[in-house]
């Protein structure tokens, strides 16, 4: 497998006051320069499973390591120099323009001894560009669209230069174009650059068709990993969303396709290009 960025073995941990475990003994592996998509429904653990592997959270029993080493070890900036995230929520708090934004991504490469610099700089601008949000650079980022907030989010995590990128719902708020225009610089970055990619999602049809392999969490648990092709399975996805579904291949790519109860089926695709069907037994 190589080299592993992120690992976990019998990973568990509980919110104070909580019931039951957010993730219940998880094991997982993810390696350098893969592209790994985390998916499942909600209250299935892909909120904390991610802030352990960073390290944000402790985990209650079992190991979690970063690089070798436990995640709760790693000092913020040291980490941040080699990990970037796209977190699933986060609101503008101080007036910056969009550019200013993005530079805040050189944080953990200054600091009171090495001030910004044109290294720096000519980071930010690669930044916006690889984010398409040059045209904008100079707006006040409470102006922005939630698309357009987006973008700079990325932008921001892109100028970390970052060995890895961790994506919390990064397509969230984008339209059609910005959501694969996004997805296909992360695959580049990891085809061409050599970057780990991590893409926590509940869009699993999208992701499929990017990630070289995908974690499905139910209840806290890891219920099946792998390739797309071995993991989403009828019985799988069945079973994690509690929802029938055919599973379909689209230019040899697995795709989920939700079934009316009733059994009725949408009949405005008749003439788009048949997928092969896997069989409902």
């Amino acid at each position: 497998m190589g080299e592993l960025i992120f690992e976990a073995r019998g990973a568990v941990f509980r919110y104070r006051g909580a019931s039951a475990d957010a993730v219940a003994g998880a094991d997982l592996a993810i390696p350098r320069r893969a592209l790994v998509g985390i998916v499942g429904p909600n209250g299935s653990g892909k909120t904390p499973l991610p802030r352990l592997l960073l390290g944000t959270l402790r985990p209650t029993a079992g190991v979690v390591r970063a690089f070798g080493r436990p995640a709760v070890e790693w000092r913020r900036r040291d980490l941040a120099r080699r990990v970037a995230v796209v977190a699933q929520r986060e609101e503008p708090t101080f007036p910056l323009r969009v550019r200013d934004a993005v530079r805040l991504g050189r944080y953990p490469h200054v600091g009171r001894y090495r001030p910004f610099a044109a290294a720096d700089e000519a980071a930010v601008q690669r930044a916006l560009e690889r984010a398409d949000a040059v045209d904008f650079g100079d707006r006040w980022i409470q102006a922005l669209s939630g698309g357009e907030w987006q973008r700079v989010r990325i932008a921001r995590a892109l100028a970390q230069e970052p060995e890895v990128m961790v994506l919390d719902e990064a397509t969230a708020n984008l339209d059609l174009r910005h959501e694969m225009e996004t997805l296909e610089l992360v695959t580049d970055l990891v085809r061409s650059e050599g970057l780990t990619g991590v893409l926590v999602t509940h869009h699993v049809n999208l992701v499929t068709r990017f990630a070289d392999a995908l974690i499905v969490l139910d209840h806290g648990r890891v219920v099946a990993s792998g390739t797309p092709e071995a993991v989403l399975r009828r019985d799988v996805v069945e079973r994690v969303f509690a929802w029938p579904v055919d599973i379909v291949r689209w230019q040899g790519v697995p795709q989920v396709v939700p079934v009316v109860r009733s059994g009725r089926r949408d009949e405005r695709g008749s003439g788009d290009e048949p997928g092969e069907r896997e069989g409902r037994g």
